[in-house]
């Protein structure tokens, strides 16, 4: 009995040792496992820098193929975007450079005006550097997918035509018209998505400068599929139906398909000599421009162009409406303020004049204020890509050539540090206030600073002169949650009346 005893109690202590020995194991290969997933990017991408390694930003590349994306998008899509760098700056402390893994490619994340203002303007040592998921839905022949010398050229094209003087001085008068008459629209209207209307003025106003076309069945058409593609540009590239990417590949189809149609009716039109001697649109221009040596611009070169002016033309100009609008109704103090200095420029107007004239929007100087501090606080690009084309030291640290940057415009619109109360809305702030080198960046820096940006402030401009003069909005909602991604909105798309006040 004494033995058999024995006997059970080794037993029980020899399957005691083999569950424990086998749960050490289980343990040993989940911490090896966490290891190898913690450390694969840094094997793949940090080690073939060599002695270069040490000289990198701190930071992390996160996971493998997913890096930092999920930190990110589960940032973005929460009630605190900003979580995303606070977690870099909380590990690491706040010296505006980290390292990361983003978009599907190392990167390096820059957050102070110094070194954003260094990438951008420094064309000898970086280049464009979009995720190529971007390229693809945007185009390779857009400004976001070629060469410096390509989008000099481009930019000369089509800068003056957009943001010149005299373009701005023609267009001001249809973009005044259709402003009137669309607010005078949506105030019979009741309740409306008013994001979803001001997107759809501002891509009339861009459609009519690029393609002369009032067509409301073919705006319609575009506009919901520019939606689409706006939601898988910020989006992992997954081309898994269901997903973004994959609804915005659909939408990049479709769009150039509606694009090629246009340009060969066009281009029927001009073998037809059925046009006009004088240019009246965009597209005339890109059909008609040529190089030193006579080459002309291909039917993809012209397509992509349009997939992107029409995407930035109206896309950027809606939503700020939409935001100094709900800014100004949500504070009476700055309503008022703005509004005397409409009525003030309508009291000095000569009685022969009618409507808007450049002298009298350049005199909006309280409402150029709002203009600016909505762009700032909403922070509409959040960030621009960048890509090293050699290895560049950065107030002491390595950029490796090939990895991408990203100069993260949210965080410098946000600092407490250039901004006093970076969240309050205070246009005030920028009365007799010059802001320092690249702490203000709306529309980016350098020789690809947005080439329609003096359209789109004029935009806000004339619609916001109109507005306070004659309405007020009323939101349904006013505590709507917001959604980040592809751009700051209320998740119910402003819902609101138009109502007239005079």
């Amino acid at each position: 009995m004494v033995l058999l005893g024995v006997g059970l109690v080794l037993g029980n202590l020899g399957s005691m040792l083999t569950v424990i020995l086998g749960t050490a194991s289980f343990v040993g290969v989940l911490v090896a496992l966490k290891w190898v997933l913690e450390n694969a990017n840094w094997w793949l991408y940090e080690t073939k820098l060599g002695e270069k390694q040490y000289s990198l930003p701190p930071g992390d590349l996160g996971l493998p193929f997913i890096g930092n994306m999920w930190s990110f998008l589960r940032a973005f899509k929460s009630d605190q975007p900003d979580s995303f760098i606070n977690s870099f700056v909380s590990r690491f402390g706040k010296i505006g450079i980290y390292k990361a893994y983003m978009f599907g490619f190392p990167s390096i994340i820059c957050t102070v005006p110094e070194t954003c203002k260094r990438v951008l303007t420094d064309d000898d040592a970086f280049k464009p550097g979009w995720p190529v998921s971007a390229v693809e839905l945007i185009g390779k022949k857009s400004f976001i997918g070629i060469s410096f010398e390509e989008h000099k050229r481009l930019r000369k094209i089509t800068a003056a035509p957009v943001n010149g003087h005299e373009a701005l001085s023609v267009y001001m008068k249809y973009i005044e018209e259709i402003v009137i008459s669309s607010l005078e629209k949506w105030s019979t209207m009741g309740d409306i998505e008013f994001l979803t209307q001001v997107r759809k003025l501002t891509f009339r106003i861009i459609m009519h400068i690029f393609l002369s076309s009032e067509s409301e069945s073919a705006m319609e058409a575009l506009e919901r599929e520019y939606t689409a593609l706006n939601y898988g540009v910020r989006a992992m590239a997954i081309n898994i139906p269901g997903f973004a990417y994959h609804k915005a590949l659909k939408a990049r189809k479709n769009l150039v398909a509606i694009f090629q149609s246009l340009v060969n009716e066009r281009r029927a039109q001009q073998r037809a000599g059925n046009f006009l001697e004088k240019k009246k649109d965009m597209m005339d221009a890109l059909l008609d421009v040529e190089d030193e040596e006579g080459n002309k611009l291909t039917d993809e070169d012209i397509i992509d162009i349009l997939v992107m002016y029409l995407n930035a033309g109206h896309e950027s100009s809606g939503h700020t409406i939409m935001w100094a609008t709900t800014y100004l109704q949500r504070h009476p103090e700055y309503f008022q303020k703005a509004k005397a200095e409409q009525e003030a420029i309508l009291k000095r107007r000569p009685p022969t004049q009618k409507g808007l004239n450049l002298k009298e929007y350049r005199e909006m100087e309280y409402l150029s204020n709002v203009i600016d501090e909505t762009l700032r606080v909403v922070s509409f690009s959040l960030v621009v890509f960048r890509e090293a084309k050699k290895d560049v030291n950065v107030n002491g640290y390595i950029i490796p050539k090939g990895w991408k940057v990203l100069t993260w415009f949210r965080s410098i619109h946000l600092d407490s540090e250039i901004y006093e109360n970076p969240l309050e809305f205070n246009p005030e702030r920028w009365q007799n206030y010059t802001p320092k080198p690249a702490t203000f960046l709306p529309f980016g820096a350098g020789s690809r600073l947005c080439p329609g940006n003096d359209l789109a402030k004029m935009e806000v401009g004339i619609f916001l002169h109109h507005f306070l003069l004659n309405y007020k909005l009323e939101r349904l909602n006013p505590e709507c949650p917001l959604m980040y991604l592809p751009h700051t909105r209320p998740k119910d798309n402003c819902l609101a009346r138009v109502i007239k006040t005079t």
